[in-house]
């Protein structure tokens, strides 16, 4: 039984959503309202740069094996990786830093050298997170967030009391140089909380870093959405920008199809990848199944202000991932979920692709972006983004040691207004809900919506949460949804 489906937005779960549904013979059309697809991992280009605006960091390699997979096919396929080594660079001072490598062999090695004894933990600790990897994102994400049993399993039952402890407690145990605990605390950032409010069972991101390692599409993220593109199109689904959604129309507590640009378009079935809470202000108010005061009471994942910068020189002593760590981590970490602020001093990010990427900038020229978390909802203008910038370049600088203001070509920002306007991102927010104790599998915003039938959901403010593995996941729990009730009406009609 063929359906017309529509699906709202172009980001990575709406993509991965999208080939699933084409893949089951639906009618499959993406309305999308910027002008190119993507969503938040779309492209930028200026005087022959080229930089990823959102996404940056390739990791979990297995999980994006697995979704081409289930169309037989491969991610080489349709775009090249290359394994980044180092990984990235973390910097703690000038002259000081640590270079995590691609092998948790010499990464145990590196620990070693700066903590007697911490290899050995190290090794103890990642095996424990491989455990947990293997649980959750072999099994456990690939639930949708229906029912609490969905977490009984006889592995997860011997995992429970990780629940109910923390990643940075558990590090804080085995580990005690704080420069080793704040690279070992990292990778759940990913995740949007801190690692303090992370249940230490979401350590199986150390895994996805040490073990799995960090990897970098060879001509950008922006090469994965255009692979997956590429599949939905095979499949035959139709991608359309510039088009504004402006209402959901419900008839009958049922999604008939929706209103774009002024014009009305019939579905079966309405698929929203853009932000949650957006989308059911598409809604009249008595179709929407979670309040503004459910929202505000969230903890969401920061908001980020992000510059993007042409040099027109190669940059020195710097790596394509690199993290600065120079100034209190708790502090940052306070200004954005205790007592929401900008930071006097900004932790930051700095992303070079052309350090691997030779297109990414032209001959003898660096592109570079540059990426500081913030409180979501934050004040945004002008002033502020001019302020941190030369507050961050200025450390970029002292600590690399090299003079490099007077070198920039152009920059551009991105920040807290941009993700609104751009993204109708809920406060602003760069990766969505954070996965707290309170925030994980049924108990985040439902795939399908409990009051609007044939109306669905999917991306990272629902089931199984932020990033971009977790977005291919949750298009794939989505499509199995609507199968399902698909199969369903069908069986009912034959009845």
């Amino acid at each position: 039984m063929t359906k017309t489906i529509i699906i709202i937005g172009s980001g990575f779960s709406a993509l991965a959503a999208s080939c699933y549904l084409a893949q089951q013979g639906n009618d499959v059309t993406i309305y999308e309202k910027n002008e190119t697809i993507g969503g938040r991992a779309r492209q930028f280009k200026k005087d022959g740069f080229t930089f990823d605006m959102g996404p940056s960091w390739y990791w979990m390699p297995d999980v994006f094996e697995r979704f081409f997979s289930d169309f037989n096919k491969k991610a080489a396929d349709y775009y090249e990786l290359i394994k980044l080594n180092p990984a990235y660079r973390v910097y703690f001072g000038i002259d000081d830093f640590i270079n995590i490598c691609d092998n948790l062999e010499e990464i145990t090695t590196t620990f070693e050298s700066i903590e007697t004894g911490s290899g050995k933990q190290l090794r103890a600790f990642i095996k424990q997170a491989k455990s947990n990897y293997d649980i959750a994102i072999k099994d456990l994400v690939y639930r949708p967030g229906v029912s609490p049993l969905e977490l009984v399993t006889p592995q997860s039952i011997l995992k429970l009391n990780q629940f109910f402890s923390t990643v940075s407690r558990d590090i804080r145990k085995n580990f005690k140089n704080e420069r080793l605990i704040q690279i070992l605390e990292f990778p759940v950032l990913f995740l949007g909380a801190k690692p303090s409010k992370t249940p230490s069972f979401y350590n199986f991101m150390n895994y996805a870093d040490f073990g799995l390692g960090t990897w970098h599409p060879k001509t950008g993220m922006f090469d994965v959405v255009r692979g997956i593109e590429k599949l939905a199109t095979e499949l035959g689904v139709t991608i359309k920008t510039n088009a504004s959604i402006e209402k959901i129309v419900v008839e009958n507590k049922t999604a008939t199809g929706v209103i774009i640009n002024g014009q009305f378009v019939a579905a079966d079935i309405v698929l929203s990848g853009a932000d949650y809470q957006h989308t059911e202000t598409l809604l009249d108010i008595k179709y929407r199944a979670y309040s503004e005061k459910y929202w505000e009471s969230r903890v969401f994942a920061p908001s980020s202000l992000l510059f993007f910068v042409g040099f027109n020189k190669k940059i020195a002593n710097i790596t394509h991932h690199a993290l600065f760590f120079d100034v209190d981590f708790n502090q940052h970490a306070k200004d954005i979920y205790d007592d929401p602020k900008w930071p006097d001093e900004p932790l930051f990010y700095a992303n070079f692709p052309s350090k691997t990427d030779p297109t990414a900038a032209p001959d003898g020229m660096e592109s570079a972006f540059f990426l500081i978390p913030l409180a979501p909802g934050i004040e945004d203008n002008e002033t502020l983004r001019e302020d941190y910038f030369e507050k961050i370049i200025t450390r970029f600088e002292e600590l690399t040691q090299q003079k490099i203001k007077n070198n920039i070509i152009f920059k551009k920002s991105f920040c807290k207004n941009d993700f609104v306007a751009d993204y109708n991102a809920y406060k602003g927010n760069a990766y969505g809900m954070a996965n707290t104790l309170l925030q994980t599998a049924f108990l985040r915003p439902k795939l399908k919506s409990p009051k609007v039938r044939n109306l669905y959901f999917t991306g990272q403010l629902t089931v199984p949460g932020p990033g971009v593995p977790p977005a291919l996941i949750s298009g794939k729990l989505t499509a199995e949804l609507i199968h399902k009730s698909i199969r369903s009406q069908k069986n009912e009609i034959t009845i």
